[in-house]
């Protein structure tokens, strides 16, 4: 079981605006590119990358939605949590 994943996200206000930006990834645009472009989180800087984390270190909706994706460089569905709308992309598991 994996106990730590490492994930990047894009966050942003609107569900339309997330729903657009994961259009725009599954068309081939580069995830790292839009979160450093739109995201509103300060590790947009960084492609958006948040590093590993294990559970029970992010808010719940976010933290199983991150969980739940199952190859590297998968794409969630907009999340919506208490800070906006997430798109998250899998990068790595421990």
């Amino acid at each position: 079981m994996t106990n730590e994943i490492r994930a990047s996200h894009i966050l942003v206000k609107t569900e339309e605006e997330a729903k657009n930006i994961y259009e725009e990834i599954k068309n081939g645009k580069s995830f790292a590119q839009i979160a450093q472009e739109v995201s509103l989180c300060p590790s947009s800087k960084q492609g958006g990358d948040l590093g590993f984390f294990g559970k029970g270190l992010m808010v719940k909706p976010f933290e199983d939605a991150a969980f739940e994706l199952k190859n590297i460089g998968d794409v969630s569905q907009p999340i919506k949590t208490q800070f906006g709308w997430h798109l998250i992309q899998l990068t790595d598991r421990n």
